[in-house]
């Protein structure tokens, strides 16, 4: 490799981390995949913003909790999807706290699905505070529902991820930019040096 690609190489890779971190300081996606299978179970409440009951068919649901803070204020959407055949999903948020003895207490929206088209989806839109403490709790419909779910929220700020649930993974729209803008770089270096061949041989 000629130093000439090589500092382009570099440089590419120095763009693409600066776009990378200038798109994720507006706004952030994460994907939270998981699986309620064996997991902890209690009484789900009813869907509502903020729900005001306990329902009678989620008596002992399996359940997953996600802890996270946002850096900024501001609208965040929440929509989860399972990925287990037969599985209805049913998200809640809580904060600043959740017990599951105690469901509707600090419970602030829950949500059974997004539309009756789609009885595999669930999810909201609701303003968040930043350096607050929510809870995330990924369940469903009924006591037989369980399975694997990927949950995606996004918004304004930085979402952080953290308090023992299922780690984020990277958001597959931000790798693939990522990725494409990588390729890119890739393809403009050897463009020069099949440009540089060329002019060496003739």
């Amino acid at each position: 490799m000629s130093r000439t690609t090589s500092t382009l190489l570099r440089l590419g890779l120095v763009l693409a981390a600066l776009t990378f971190s200038a798109a994720t300081s507006r706004a952030d996606t994460v994907m939270i995949m998981g699986n309620t299978t064996g997991g902890p179970t209690f009484n789900r409440t009813l869907a509502g913003a903020p729900p005001t009951g306990l329902s009678g068919v989620g008596t002992a649901v399996p359940y997953s909790v996600t802890q996270f803070t946002v850096s900024l204020g501001g609208s965040y959407t929440f929509v989860m999807n399972s990925a287990t055949n037969g599985f209805d999903p049913f998200l809640a948020l809580y904060s600043p706290s959740f017990n599951p003895a105690s469901a509707l207490t600090n419970a602030l929206v829950a949500n059974d699905e997004l539309n009756f088209d789609n009885l595999s989806a669930s999810g909201f839109i609701i303003n968040l505070a930043s350096g607050t403490n929510y809870f995330l709790v990924q369940t469903g419909f009924n006591n037989a529902d369980f399975g694997n779910f990927v949950t995606v929220i996004s918004g304004p700020g930085i979402i952080n991820v953290g308090g023992g649930g299922p780690a984020p993974v990277p958001e597959p729209a931000t790798m693939l930019l990522l990725g494409t803008g990588l390729s890119g770089v890739i393809g403009a270096a050897r463009s020069r040096r099949r440009r540089a061949r060329r002019r060496a041989g003739s």
